[in-house]
């Protein structure tokens, strides 16, 4: 099933974004629901929480003081420790279990406050972010919770600043206007990206464009990269293969395709045709149908064989190339994007054969193939660059 985190800081209404999402079909999985849940009173997880903190912990009905707990673990880390080794495991549990309950064809949306912080985002196939301006919190949590503020400010310190969430975020959405506004871009990621991508990961299906057009330079995309890379190595986990990189998202400054292009280096074609397909597969990058291969440098040299998978998110195509380690095309991916990284010349010239092969023959097929000549003799200079610099892979 198509696996969503969502997360925000404290105040920022993920919990609202959560709500809209359930009425639009979501199964919802709240982290901290979960976590009030296996230390309830009468739980073996509670009576573990008393045993290490003692029963200042406990209210006076019984049940788990978090305002107190909270107290005796804030900014202290050994005791914070202590209570993370109760209650993760026991999160983790019950969390696996309301997720094998859920329908297969589920969109399953795990709300988890702390999801960046523990390191989660890779386990999900899509993270959602939800940020609003501190000033705007600060307000909430008095107006809605009561809170004093400067306990609302040492709780929002305590969490990753904005900048670090975003850096998670596949989707970030903005909670500085009104509710309305929220529903509408909750319903827009529902029906616009959700939906879709729930259908394409159970039938197996990548997007792919059938057009040419190009993308003036993203800043975001090493980003982006990076965020697609951590799924990847989550997937193939406990296997330690080589991922980079590489294509026109790779060098910056250079107008591109807006597609992600990943080469993860596996030992032989045999291993990536195994089970390493299906769990790319199941992680959102499922394998393209047919033959692929890569032209050779010199023509002629008889074609280099690979594997090409894709994207099931509809708003991020990718294309992810399983190469050989060592083989001619694996090689020739990684030098020619370090040769157009470290000569702006080629850069620019490359970049102007882009732009007109673009304008004249916008069929993705066509354009790839347009490019051939230009690459023939390209390559002779990266080589050339190469062994000038002693470039290794």
């Amino acid at each position: 099933m198509l696996r969503v985190g969502l997360t925000g800081g404290i105040g920022s209404g993920k919990s609202a974004v959560a709500r809209r999402l359930v009425e639009r079909g979501a199964v919802l999985v709240d982290a901290d629901q979960v976590a009030r849940e296996v230390v309830a009173p009468g739980t073996d997880g509670l009576a573990e929480v008393v045993a290490a903190f003692s029963e200042r912990v406990l209210d006076a009905e019984g049940a788990l003081d978090r305002a107190a707990l909270g107290d005796l673990v804030f900014g202290d880390e050994a005791a914070r420790r202590r209570l993370e080794a109760i209650v993760h495991s026991r999160v983790r549990a019950r969390t696996a279990e309301l997720v094998a309950a859920a329908p297969a064809e589920a969109v399953l949306v795990n709300d988890v406050p702390l999801l960046v912080e523990v390191g989660l985002a890779a386990t999900y196939h899509l993270v959602i972010v939800v940020q609003t301006a501190v000033a705007t919190r600060l307000e909430r949590l008095a107006r809605d919770r009561g809170m004093a503020r400067a306990e609302a400010e040492r709780r929002i310190a305590a969490q990753a600043d904005d900048a670090r969430r975003a850096a998670e975020a596949d989707v970030l959405i903005n909670n500085d206007g009104t509710l309305g506004q929220l529903h509408a871009a909750a319903d827009a990621l529902w029906y616009d990206r959700l939906v879709p991508f729930e259908a394409n990961l159970r039938h197996r299906r990548a997007v792919r464009a059938r057009r040419v057009t190009l993308a003036e330079p993203d800043p975001t995309w090493p980003q982006q990269y990076a965020r697609l890379a951590a799924r990847i190595r989550h997937a193939v986990a406990p296997a330690d293969l080589r991922i980079d990189h590489i294509g026109s998202t790779a060098v910056a400054g250079l107008a591109a395709k807006d597609v992600i292009d990943i080469q993860l280096s596996v030992p032989s074609l045999a291993e990536a045709d195994g089970p390493l397909a299906d769990r790319l597969a199941e992680a959102g990058f499922p394998r393209l149908p047919g033959d692929w291969w890569d032209n050779p440098r010199p023509a002629g040299s008889g074609r280099w064989e690979k594997r090409l998978h894709g994207s099931a998110d509809p708003a991020r195509p990718v294309h992810l190339h399983l190469r050989e380690t060592g083989s001619p095309g694996w090689r020739y991916a990684l030098l020619m994007r370090d040769h157009l990284r470290a000569d702006p010349d080629r850069r620019a010239a490359y970049l102007l054969l882009k732009r007109e092969l673009a304008a004249a023959a916008p069929e993705s097929g066509a354009y790839a193939t347009a490019k051939d000549p230009w690459f023939d003799e390209e390559h002779l200079r990266a080589e050339e660059w190469a062994a000038r610099t002693g470039w290794h892979p």
